[in-house]
């Protein structure tokens, strides 16, 4: 009965240790995933690129919409992996079901966004589409013009083609559809990664939670 006793204890006690490690690992990973997606936010934030050509008074903010959200969820993720790691070490399961209930609300909130991004991705590269004829038609030699051909290397419109265009230059309706396009596959592998890094750190959570409970139980 003894040696049972302290077979299921030293059991308990591996299942722990091995719940632990794993829980903060994914919550380590979780702060190093939401550090990368606060990186990667700042940089579609602030690209000289992508600012260049949304720089106008009347420019288009929805695809920097998008931008904020991925920086606030990496902010979020991180804030709420250190308290994850405080949770994991402390052995405390409320900062650990705090950890979980955290990490499931900014998954659903991910969701919705992503889900609200793909099915509005054609709107937002039709209104940059937009705003670039708009201005050609307005002003065809204007800075703002410029800088769009010469980031996108195009010219003219789908209705209004360069005369004489260098060769490889596309039309800059064109230009822009594969340059927003590019920018939103980002945000949206981004997207993908840090939603697999949450749900392995709810995973570990949990676990670490039902051995914490039972370890005390055995004791």
């Amino acid at each position: 009965r003894v040696r049972s006793f302290v077979y299921v204890k030293e059991r308990c006690s591996n299942k722990h240790l091995w719940s632990r490690s794993g829980a903060v690992c994914s919550v380590n990973g979780s702060i190093l995933m939401g550090s990368f997606v606060l990186a990667v936010g700042l940089w579609l934030r602030f690209d000289p690129e992508t600012v260049s050509l949304l720089n106008g008074d009347k420019a288009p903010d929805t695809f920097f919409i998008g931008v904020y959200i991925l920086i606030g969820a990496g902010i979020l993720v991180m804030l709420v992996g250190f308290f994850g790691c405080c949770g994991a070490v402390r052995e405390s399961q409320c900062l650990l079901g705090s950890f979980f209930a955290c990490l499931l609300i900014i998954f659903c909130a991910e969701l919705a966004a992503g889900v609200f991004g793909f099915l509005n991705k054609d709107k937002i590269i039709k209104d940059v589409q937009t705003y670039y004829t708009t201005n050609y038609n307005e002003n065809n030699n204007g800075t703002l013009i410029i800088s769009y051909q010469k980031v996108l290397n195009c010219c003219g419109t789908t209705e209004y083609p360069c005369p004489d265009p260098p060769k490889d230059t596309k039309d800059c309706e064109t230009g822009i559809e594969e340059f927003f396009n590019t920018k939103l596959y980002i945000i949206g592998y981004v997207g993908i990664g840090i939603a697999g890094v949450m749900i392995i750190g709810m995973i570990f959570s949990m676990v670490l939670c039902c051995a914490i409970r039972n370890s005390r139980e055995v004791i």
